[in-house]
């Protein structure tokens, strides 16, 4: 539980960072951030898996590139639905969800499990 909470946490601070550094993708406050992170780890958790699942081949094909234009698109989703998260566009989806998967590999990598 304590480990959910803090995933929970770090992923709201990465959202607020990514806000920060690309143009087009805007967070207003921590609350904003909490909300876009629970939304986004359960469109990613169903919807998400659905299409990595469906969308397989391509992924293969693109030597795993295709998974951030999935990432970008469950970024939108959120986007349109949590009040105080927005993101104007693929562009600035895409960069964003590259940005937070690099922070992601950084968090992992100092994170014991």
């Amino acid at each position: 539980m304590f480990r959910m909470v803090i995933h929970w946490l770090l992923s709201a601070i990465a959202l607020m960072f990514v806000s920060r550094v690309v143009p087009g993708f805007f967070v207003t406050g921590i609350q904003a951030a909490l909300i876009a992170a629970v939304v986004i780890g359960f469109l990613n958790a169903t919807l998400g898996f659905l299409l990595k699942a469906l969308t397989f081949p391509l992924v293969i094909l693109t030597f795993g590139l295709f998974l951030l234009v999935i990432n970008a698109g469950v970024i939108l989703i959120a986007s349109h639905v949590v009040p105080g998260f927005y993101v104007y566009g693929w562009r600035p989806a895409v960069i964003g969800a590259a940005v937070l998967a690099i922070i992601g590999l950084v968090i992992r990598a100092f994170s014991k499990e």
